[in-house]
């Protein structure tokens, strides 16, 4: 009798993961696949199913419950990233969700309904493992209680032969707890060491000005008007208009990567795309360098409150920081620009720093970023159900339908409308001449597809089969005179004609060296090349960051024409198409 319920509670939790099934059978149901590969997932999927009973059926109380919870842990682990994500996960994913664990509290705000499935389901599956099996068994007991731990490990050992890959559909108990395991021995086993200190030496003659990184958060670069004539108000475009200091536009850019953690540690860390993995792991950081060559350093983090890191930062990288600001009274809304006030303050301080801001920007969801008064572009998205969320996984109610796609674009549209043109609009106006000699590169940490081309789906960025505008940014420079230095604005200028469209954040690291007055001679080897070089980039971005377990790192390359122009039939009509 015991034994039945376990088996009714087992093929409850494997039945609730059927979407999951139909949708990798789907996957694999095409021309290009044989049917050996239908076959080999059935007979994957069996054995995981027979695993999960045998550890159910594990007479030691004291063995059986620890598995348990380690198997519910697994599938509350992938079926609450699936649920709230639409999308399998796999080991790229996994470590991005654990390296944004502490955003679990925003997770649960806004996807509380699919991880309270998540977790009904993973609690079904530690009662039926969980709880004592009747006596005997035959045969089959004492079999499935053998294979359950082999079945396990060799399918950790399968998924570290295919890089973390493979996982899609079988049961989220085996492919969770296989993904840990996976990531406990990557971690043991990873190359690592203390962090390097500077070694290079800076210009005798230290900098008198600041030197700006804005960050900003999920920023399309084709969406805004520096770089297309139907594009969104940016506060960009008026180069000297008004007062303003030099912007030297560099148009669109590829990103590190389409996700924000590996985007984001390699502007603070630098590297190339061949040695990326050991400089993040073991380089100085941005501060580091900053303070050998007599800068203070200031951090402004708009989308974190509480003294939360995020983006791989820790204790030993705060304490490089002699400024660390985060915006925890501010409302969401109003949060980058409380950032332009601040860091309009340091620009004028008189004190040469190096300052990174983290914007809020425009990470969904977007319904609820921007005033009313900015709502330029209609129809939008309903109002009022996201107003204290910064980022994490939620679609703003989206079902992947194109009519929904056109609102979700148009409330995108707004928030750029606030969150960048507002922004910049309101930094030159509080800052006014103190940005002068000062040096800011604009940037973002990932680009978005907004399914301009058709098609399902509900993702936006970070997904495994990336489209190409996930990696496209803009970046500009503002300023950069450099100290009052009017040739070095000149060179500014033809760099960015030289480089429109054609660089990408690896040139940014390198550059931030430049201005604090280390030798390009000496950057180069270490850190590639700036913007200031000639030398061709790639225009790629990597849809395989956290390259592990034996696999490499993916490039996709970006074709400029083939970047998807944002529709103007989003809030166009026939008879208003002469207007904006």
């Amino acid at each position: 009798m015991q034994n039945r319920l376990k088996y009714m509670l087992l093929g409850l939790s494997l039945l609730l993961g059927a979407g999951e099934i139909w949708h990798r059978l789907a996957m694999l149901a095409t021309p290009e696949i044989q049917p050996a590969g239908l076959v080999a997932f059935a007979g994957l999927w069996l054995l995981c199913a027979i695993s999960l009973a045998g550890f159910a059926l594990i007479r030691s109380g004291w063995l059986r419950w620890p598995l348990a919870a380690l198997l519910a842990a697994g599938s509350l682990l992938v079926d609450g990233y699936q649920w709230a994500v639409g999308d399998f996960m796999d080991y790229e994913s996994f470590v991005t969700m654990v390296e944004s664990a502490g955003d679990i509290g925003s997770a649960m705000a806004q996807q509380g309904g699919a991880l309270l499935l998540a977790g009904g389901k993973a609690l079904l599956l530690l009662l039926a493992v969980g709880l004592k099996p009747s006596e005997g068994g035959g045969l089959w007991a004492r079999g499935a209680r053998w294979a359950a731990l082999p079945i396990l490990l060799g399918l950790s050992v399968l998924l570290f032969f295919r890089g973390g890959e493979g996982g899609s559909g079988l049961p989220s108990s085996h492919s969770g707890t296989s993904l840990a395991l996976l990531h406990v021995y990557d971690r043991a086993t990873s190359e690592s060491g203390p962090r390097q200190q500077v070694a290079l030496k800076p210009a005798a003659t230290p900098r008198r000005s600041d030197i700006v990184l804005i960050i900003d958060e999920s920023i399309a670069g084709a969406y805004l008007d520096i770089n297309s004539a139907s594009g969104v108000y940016s506060g960009l475009g008026a180069d000297g208009a008004a007062g303003r200091p030099p912007i030297h536009n560099f148009g669109l850019a590829t990103s590190v990567t389409h996700c924000s953690v590996g985007s984001n540690v390699v502007l603070r860390f630098g590297g190339t795309r061949d040695n990326y993995r050991q400089t993040v792991r073991t380089g100085p950081s941005i501060w580091a360098y900053a303070h050998s060559a007599g800068l203070g350093t200031v951090y402004l983090d708009a989308q974190r409150t509480g003294g939360r890191y995020q983006n791989r930062m820790d204790g030993a990288e705060r304490a490089q920081i002699d400024h660390w600001h985060q915006f925890t009274d501010v409302p969401v809304v109003n949060r980058d620009h409380a950032v332009a006030d601040r860091l309009a303050t340091y620009l004028a301080d008189g004190k040469p720093q190096l300052v990174l801001v983290n914007k809020v920007g425009g990470h969904f969801p977007v319904s609820d970023k921007f005033p009313l008064s900015h709502a330029r572009y209609q129809p939008m998205l309903k109002r009022g159900r996201f107003a204290d969320v910064t980022d994490m996984a939620t679609r703003d109610g989206m079902d992947g339908r194109a009519a929904n796609w056109r609102l979700y674009r148009n409330s995108y549209r707004n928030t750029l409308v606030w969150s960048v043109g507002g922004f910049f609009d309101r930094l030159f106006d509080r800052a006014g001449p103190a940005i002068g000699d000062a040096t800011i590169l604009y940037t973002a940490d990932h680009g978005q597809s907004f399914h301009e081309r058709g098609g399902g789906g509900e993702a936006t960025h970070c997904t495994p089969a990336p489209q190409i505008e996930e990696g496209v940014v803009p970046l500009v420079v503002i300023g950069g005179e450099s100290d009052g230095d009017g040739e070095k604005a000149a060179r500014w200028t033809r760099a960015a004609a030289a480089g429109r469209d054609r660089l990408s954040h690896y040139r940014l690291f390198p550059t931030m060296l430049g201005l604090m007055g280390y030798a390009p001679r000496d950057i180069a080897p270490l850190y590639g090349p700036d913007l200031f070089s000639v030398t061709p980039d790639p225009f790629s971005f990597n849809t395989r960051f956290n390259a592990r377990l034996g696999s490499e790192p993916q490039w996709l390359r970006v074709p400029l024409a083939e970047i998807a122009q944002p529709p103007l039939s989003d809030y166009r009509t026939p008879a208003t198409s002469g207007t904006k």
